[in-house]
C-alpha cells in the first residue's frame, strides 16, 4: 500500500476512534441533594492561596466543627484557580464548598451563599484597614493625609472588580472608575497639595480582586498629587513585612479582625494602623444556592 494511500486509510480510523474517545469521556455528576455531600466532592474544600488569612480560619473551623475526623480537607489553590472550579461546578450544577469573601465579584455573577457559622470562627463581619510604615506621617505628609482618608463602600469596589473581571486593564479600570467618581475622590484629596519632584511611593497587596480594585484607585489618585507611585503583590505574610520593614510604604488590604489578625499581632509595633477604609467585609465558606439543603458548616458534618 503506498504511503497516500495508507493516509487515506488511517486518517478516518483516527477520526472515528477520536469521536469514540470523546464519547466515553464523563464530567462529574451533578449535586444529588439525596445523597451524603461529602462522598460527592471528595470531602474536600476548594480553597485559595496557602498564606491567605481565610485559609488558616478554615483549618480552624474544620476541627472546630469536627471535620477533620472525618478527613474533610482543604485544598491549595489560588483566587483564580478556586474561580475557574467554582464557574465550571455551577455550569454543571456540581457541588462544590468554596472559601469565599465579600467584596467579591463573584457574589455578583454566580448564584452563590456564605453557610452560616453559628460557632462564630469567621467572626460576624469584617472591615479592610489601611496600614502605612512608620514615619510616613513626616516623610511624605500628603500622601499620608490621602491614605488617611480614603474610604468606600463594598458597592464601589465591586465597581472596579466587575471591570477588571471582564478583561479590563486594573489600572484603566481605576481611571475609569475616578472619572464617574470626582466627589468621592474629592472628599479624599481636598486642600492637599500636589508635591513636587515626583517622589517615588510603593504600594503592596494581596493580588486578590478586591485588593486589585482598591490598589490601583489609590495609586492612581496618589500619582494624581504628583507621587511616582509602583505596585506590587505578595502574599499576606511578605505584605506586612514589607510594611514593617519600611520596604514599602502602604497597603490597604488589611481585612481585620480576623484574617489579617496573626499578622497584625505579629508585626504590631511597626506600622500605623490608619483605620477602617471600607465597612461590612465578609469571609466563610460558600456554596451554590441550588445547593438548597446545604446552610450551615455544621452541614457539611452532617452530609457525611
Amino acid at each position: 500500500m503506498t504511503m497516500k494511500k495508507k493516509l487515506r486509510f488511517l486518517l478516518p480510523v483516527a477520526l472515528l476512534l477520536g469521536l469514540l474517545l470523546s464519547g466515553c469521556s464523563t464530567k462529574a455528576p451533578e449535586y444529588n441533594a439525596k445523597k451524603p455531600l461529602g462522598p460527592q466532592i471528595n470531602y474536600t474544600i476548594t480553597g485559595i492561596d496557602a498564606g491567605a488569612g481565610i485559609m488558616a480560619t478554615t483549618q480552624k473551623a474544620l476541627t472546630e466543627y469536627g471535620l477533620t475526623k472525618d478527613n474533610w480537607q482543604l485544598q491549595t489553590s489560588s483566587t483564580a484557580a478556586m474561580t475557574s472550579t467554582l464557574d465550571k461546578a455551577i455550569r454543571h450544577h456540581e457541588p462544590i464548598v468554596i472559601t469565599g469573601w465579600q467584596p467579591h465579584w463573584m457574589f455578583t455573577k454566580y448564584p452563590i451563599k456564605f453557610l452560616k457559622d453559628p460557632k462564630h470562627v469567621y467572626g460576624k463581619s469584617e472591615n479592610i484597614h489601611t496600614i502605612v510604615r512608620k514615619g510616613l506621617k513626616q516623610d511624605k505628609p500628603e500622601a499620608y493625609e490621602m491614605l488617611d482618608r480614603f474610604h468606600w463602600t463594598p458597592t464601589e469596589m465591586s465597581q472596579v472588580m466587575i471591570q477588571v473581571n471582564n478583561g479590563k486593564d486594573p489600572e484603566r479600570a481605576a481611571k475609569e472608575w475616578i472619572q464617574a467618581h470626582p466627589d468621592q475622590v474629592k472628599s479624599w484629596t481636598k486642600g492637599i497639595k500636589k508635591v513636587s519632584g515626583h517622589p517615588t511611593l510603593k504600594m503592596t497587596y494581596v493580588a486578590w480582586d478586591s485588593e486589585i480594585a482598591s490598589t490601583n484607585v489609590v495609586a492612581e489618585v496618589l500619582r494624581g498629587l504628583g507621587y511616582k507611585v509602583t505596585i506590587q503583590a505578595m502574599e499576606m505574610q511578605p505584605m506586612w513585612a514589607s510594611i514593617a520593614t519600611n520596604v514599602a510604604d502602604a497597603q490597604v488590604a488589611a481585612w481585620l479582625p480576623t484574617t489579617s489578625a496573626k499578622y497584625y499581632h505579629d508585626y504590631q509595633g511597626k506600622f500605623v494602623d490608619l483605620g477602617t477604609n471600607l465597612k461590612g467585609a465578609r469571609v466563610g465558606l460558600a456554596v451554590p444556592k441550588y445547593m438548597t439543603n446545604i446552610n450551615s458548616i455544621e452541614d457539611l458534618k452532617n452530609n457525611e
